[in-house]
């Protein structure tokens, strides 16, 4: 059996900033014995590990594996079940996760007219909508409303399935909290629009917020 790893960090240093949630993680990953990380929930991706750990947690665990001595090879290996089990329960909390750490959506939205409240969007449903989209100047960059209240009766409104990355971010996220019949202002962020290159094509400068104001007509 290997030798105990020795203890890297003082209790001071770990509740500082000198020692990063990563380098703790890898550290309890590297010395531990399989079902101690299981039971701290410190299996899997050092970067996924990362996003649901807090700090406390890990130095808590730090502390425990000493007190305890369950250091790697101190026990059996686990069966690759128990691994796999460890795996597939992990996978939906990353999942959530992705999102909480982005901080606050890169967008903000006003309703103009409400909508029926109760046809949400789901994702991967089709959605219908008409739209205008500006600059924060007010150019009007796109539209696919006609001119003319006929013409509308005669052209079709944008149709695309929702959440699925067919359009950007700001409007999948958007519309999937618009119910049928609402008209709302959506000012995107760049980061959920076009980002730092813009859409040179269709006049949109690098870093630009978008406005737009769109119509959900239908959801099927």
């Amino acid at each position: 059996m290997a030798a105990a790893p020795e203890r890297q960090w003082s209790d001071e240093q770990l509740k500082s900033e000198e020692v990063p949630k990563k380098e703790l993680i890898k550290f309890i990953q590297d010395s531990a014995a399989h079902s101690f990380l299981a039971e701290h929930k410190l299996l899997g991706n050092i970067k996924n590990v990362s996003k649901t750990a807090k700090k406390e947690q890990l130095i808590e665990a730090y502390n425990q594996l000493f007190q305890s001595q369950r250091f790697k090879g101190t026990e059996p290996d686990a069966p690759t079940e128990e691994l796999k089990a460890v795996k597939i329960s992990d996978a939906p909390k990353d999942v959530k996760t992705e999102t909480v750490d982005e901080g606050p959506p890169k967008f903000t939205k006003s309703i103009l007219k409400k909508g029926d409240k109760t046809n949400f969007p789901k994702k991967g449903e089709t959605v219908s909508c008409w739209y205008t989209g500006t600059l924060e100047d007010g150019t009007v960059f796109d539209t696919n409303i006609p001119a003319t209240a006929k013409k509308k009766k005669q052209s079709k409104p944008l149709s695309f399935k929702v959440g699925m990355g067919k359009v950007i971010r700001g409007w999948d996220e958007g519309l999937l909290t618009m119910s049928k019949g609402e008209t709302a202002r959506l000012e995107i962020e760049s980061e959920w629009a076009y980002g730092k290159k813009g859409l040179p094509d269709a006049k949109i400068p690098p870093n630009a917020k978008l406005i737009f104001e769109v119509e959900l007509v239908a959801v099927d």
